[in-house]
C-alpha cells in the first residue's frame, strides 16, 4: 500500500543575503517495511525560492550523520531544477529558481530505510512543502 505524507512543511529564508542550509528530519522509506520495489515520489513546492534541495537517504536503523547520502534524482549524473529542466551536473538534486511558485516531482528508486530532504546554497524564498509517496 502506498504511503504518502509531508516530509519538510513551510520554511521560509529569513530574507537577507545570508546562506542558510536545513536538513529536513527522518522517514521511512521502503526498505523500512521491507518492501521490495523501491520506488519513491517526490513532490516539492517552492515560493521564490533560490538553492539546492537533495534527498539523502540511509540504509542504516539508526542513522548517524555519516550514513546519509545524496540520492541521484534521474539517471547518471543529472539534476532537475525547479523550472523543470534536467541538464548535466555535478551533484544530484533539484537547484535554483527565481520564480514566483513552482512545483516539480521526481521518481527515485532504491530500498533506503530512511529519507530527508537537504537544503544548501539557500538565498532566499520559501519551501511550500515537501510530500513523498513511496
Amino acid at each position: 500500500m502506498a504511503q504518502s505524507e509531508n516530509i519538510l512543511t513551510t520554511i521560509t529564508h529569513v530574507g537577507d543575503s545570508n546562506t542558510q542550509t536545513h536538513t529536513g528530519d527522518k522517514f521511512k522509506g521502503d526498505g523500512y517495511y521491507g518492501r521490495s520495489d523501491g520506488l519513491h515520489t517526490i513532490q516539492i513546492n517552492l515560493n521564490d525560492f533560490i538553492g539546492t534541495i537533495a534527498m539523502e537517504g540511509t540504509l542504516a536503523s539508526t542513522p548517524t550523520d555519516d550514513d546519509w547520502f545524496t540520492i541521484p534524482l534521474g539517471t547518471g549524473n543529472t539534476s532537475m531544477d525547479t523550472t523543470g529542466l534536467i541538464g548535466e551536473a555535478t551533484v544530484s538534486g533539484i537547484t535554483h529558481s527565481t520564480s514566483n511558485s513552482t512545483s516539480s516531482t521526481k521518481n527515485f528508486t532504491g530500498n533506503y530505510v530512511w529519507i530527508r530532504a537537504k537544503i544548501t546554497n539557500w538565498t532566499a524564498g520559501s519551501i511550500t512543502n515537501i510530500k513523498l509517496n513511496h
